[in-house]
């Protein structure tokens, strides 16, 4: 059968736009600045946020990595003086990961690069932020 639902044909394009983006953020922000789509998302997050500090745990629920993944991105970062971790004092199991003026340079120089590359790929799509590609409400 050549039809498919227009649900099925939803995720497709959803999954499509998703591969064409995180291609060329991979391929530009490395390019431009030295940083993986990941390792960017993190220094990203992390700016974010006031103190620009977070809580591995937090970090990995807003950047939708596995703990593995994510251990791996921040190690990178770290070696490259863009983060640091410590231990939370309150808590010795827990883990801060902060950004490091030099991190928040880069994340910075960095950020109109992956805002471009959204908006070329992304823009495409007709949906902002507050919109559900398959109208449901968020």
């Amino acid at each position: 059968m050549s039809e498919q639902p227009g649900i099925v044909q939803t995720w497709r394009t959803l999954a499509q736009r998703y591969h064409d983006a995180s291609c060329a953020l991979e391929r530009e922000l490395h390019e431009r600045h030295g940083l993986g789509m990941s390792e960017f998302e993190v220094l990203d997050r992390l700016a974010g946020v006031v103190e620009g500090k977070l809580r591995m745990q937090e970090l990995g629920e807003q950047v939708h990595l596995s703990q593995s993944a994510l251990s791996r991105a921040v190690a990178r970062l770290e070696r490259d003086g863009l983060v640091c971790r410590a231990l939370c004092p309150q808590d010795r199991r827990g883990v801060f990961v902060t950004l490091t003026e030099e991190g928040l340079r880069r994340q910075q120089a960095a950020r109109p690069t992956q805002r471009a590359v959204l908006t070329e790929i992304l823009g495409k799509t007709g949906l902002d932020s507050n919109d559900s590609p398959l109208g449901i409400a968020g």
